[in-house]
């Protein structure tokens, strides 16, 4: 399979797909109909400097990520709010007025989305990063190895990360979500395949993928195991302090193994990606034919696989 250089995430009855700057959200309205949206969004990569850089251009990237994909996700569940009677133009606005009006409300909303992306990034530390650390100091008196400790905390990191993604599974939308979630990857590994992108063909091909989100996450947990364990300092506070300034450099270091996990195909590359794989079973689902109709719009806005596929 050749690396087609797109990615995506599922949203609320839809898939958004991503190409360069360019990306398009294809969303399921309740009446059934596709609405899809394209735009650009550059983000801190815009600079292409930031591109070039190892590590640096990993934890940028996730950010990036993260902002576009809440982003997104607001705009698919606009679609499924429930209606506010709506409140009556108010003719003594001028058009002035009105232009003033919408770009404070568009502020409005990039205050709250910056908000909420904050406090996502906040939680996640402490469920994943804080609270580990403090579990494992409690085998302290039975294990006084620091190495055997960072491998214990690695392990509860593990458990955790596995038991949320396995709790949130039962809830019905999300695993709505988690089968569009599928309907991307498949579309995705179809073109890349070099299959004419159908709902037939989709159908065929894996709903896991080597540059999966999930993937990603699942190696920041497992390569923050290796770099913990180098950590020799005794002081609590300071051990705390390092691995709350490591994050970033985990990151980037996870972006820097799905970045050559998309690119190269070979067994050394297929074996480091088998966990990913493995946990996207979880977090992906075989989509019905509406879900692929969907995931189908939403490359076709962003991405010429017509084209790229003439030069596989």
């Amino acid at each position: 399979m050749k690396y087609s250089g797109i990615g995506g995430q599922a949203v609320m009855e839809g898939v958004m797909m991503r190409n360069q700057d360019k990306y398009a959200v294809a969303v399921r309205k309740p009446n059934h109909e596709i609405e899809v949206k394209v735009d650009t969004y550059g983000g801190p990569l815009a600079n292409k400097g930031i591109k070039k850089l190892p590590l640096i251009r990993g934890a940028v990237s996730f950010i990036d990520s993260l902002y576009l994909g809440m982003s997104t996700l607001m705009y698919s569940s606009s679609f499924f709010e429930e209606e506010e009677p709506k409140k009556s133009a108010n003719p003594e606005l001028t058009e002035e007025e009105k232009q003033r009006l919408e770009k404070k409300e568009a502020k409005q909303e990039n205050v709250l989305m910056g908000g909420t992306i904050a406090l996502s990034i906040v939680l996640a530390v402490a469920i994943f990063f804080i609270l580990p650390y403090f579990l494992s100091g409690l085998f302290k008196k039975v294990i006084s190895n620091q190495a055997m400790l960072a491998l214990l905390e690695g392990l509860i990191r593990l458990v955790i990360f596995v038991l949320y993604i396995y709790g949130i599974s039962f809830m019905k939308d999300i695993q709505r979500v988690f089968m569009y979630h599928g309907a991307e990857h498949k579309c995705i590994n179809c073109i890349e395949a070099g299959l004419e992108l159908n709902v037939e063909n989709v159908k065929k091909s894996s709903k896991q993928h080597k540059r999966c989100g999930t993937s990603f996450l699942l190696i920041v947990l497992l390569i923050s195991i290796f770099v913990f364990m180098f950590i020799r300092v005794d002081h609590k506070a300071l051990q705390l302090l390092l691995r709350l300034v490591l994050i970033p450099v985990i990151a980037g270091i996870s972006y820097e193994f799905i970045r050559l996990a998309g690119r190269y195909d070979n067994w050394i590359v297929n074996v480091m990606s088998q966990p990913g794989l493995w946990m996207q079973k979880l977090t992906t689902r075989e989509p019905d034919d509406e879900m692929i109709e969907v995931g189908i719009a939403s490359v076709e806005a962003v991405f010429d696989w017509r084209e790229w596929q003439k030069n596989l």
